[in-house]
């Protein structure tokens, strides 16, 4: 993945390992761009861009690599099913009419994320958001769309929160500004609802929220919401994705990154403990 990205193309996380770990090989292999090239057939970018996830793995191409960098027939057979599974189109792909080229790899490193911790300021992460708030959300940046194309983006999102209910779900820490809970969204019903799923969620072993009350006053994430991703792959860096009215920007240098850790963390101390959330949703459900 490369730094600051908005817009283009998105590779599976899977590709992007699968692609560091082909550089990583033939590195050890001592084997260049154009020895790689000459073996396939092709140019030494076409062997460049294979390693940085921007082409698909075509199979051939990487029995025949893996050959030449000496990898031993049983692991070349877990590879290329690795391979195979990379090329595949995600879960999201039938949601692609609704989907921007530039939220897809969001969705592919939230699905393969191991932990991920965000801070929102202004509504509910979309993970744990009910449908109805979804949907008066939807309403409201997408003002001239038909009924047809607002559901199609509910689902999509109501979707992704399948992640939250796998056996290898991943913690999800979520600091919510208290303006996200105050904002009405969709009228009081809505609004209750979304309390009710936000408490019922508490439950989950790997949810975490904590908020951050007005009271605090500035505070270091104060300038917009952002996104924090970790995996388990150790080809794979940490990503923060922080998304503006027409794109969003994908930041994976570990010096930027670590910048927006320190953050999470401060905040983390001047939000109320994760042990008071339940109260403080409890006592908003009651002004309700």
């Amino acid at each position: 993945m490369s730094d600051n990205r908005s817009g283009g193309s998105a590779p599976t996380v899977l590709r992007i390992v699968l692609g560091k770990r082909l550089r990583t090989l033939r590195e050890r292999a001592g084997v260049s761009f154009e020895d790689a090239a000459r073996v396939i057939e092709v140019t030494p970018l076409t062997v460049r861009r294979i390693e940085k996830a921007e082409v698909g793995l075509r199979i051939p191409y990487v029995k025949e690599l893996l050959h030449t960098y000496g990898v031993p027939a049983t692991e070349i057979d877990d590879f290329l099913a690795l391979a195979r599974e990379a090329n595949q189109p995600g879960w999201w792909y039938k949601y692609r009419d609704v989907l921007p080229e530039w939220f897809k790899a969001y969705v592919s490193l939230e699905s393969e994320a191991s932990v991920i911790r965000l801070y929102e300021p202004h509504y509910v992460p979309g993970l744990l958001q009910t449908h109805d708030y979804t949907t008066a959300l939807m309403h409201v940046g997408f003002p001239n769309e038909s009924k047809e194309e607002i559901s199609r983006r509910v689902s999509l999102r109501l979707k992704r929160q399948d992640l939250l209910a796998k056996p290898d779900a991943p913690t999800v820490w979520a600091i919510l500004d208290e303006t996200v809970l105050r904002r009405p969204v969709g009228g009081t019903e809505v609004m209750r609802a979304q309390v009710d799923q936000l408490i019922e969620s508490l439950a989950m072993p790997k949810v975490r929220i904590q908020v951050m009350p007005v009271s605090v006053g500035a505070h270091p994430g104060a300038f917009g919401p952002f996104h924090h991703f970790r995996f388990g792959f150790s080809e794979l860096p940490d990503v923060v994705y922080a998304e503006n009215l027409t794109g969003a920007v994908y930041v994976d240098r570990p010096e930027e990154v670590v910048a927006y850790l320190e953050v999470l963390d401060r905040m983390a101390v001047q939000a109320e403990p994760v042990a008071r959330t339940r109260d403080i949703l409890a006592e908003l459900r009651k002004e309700l």
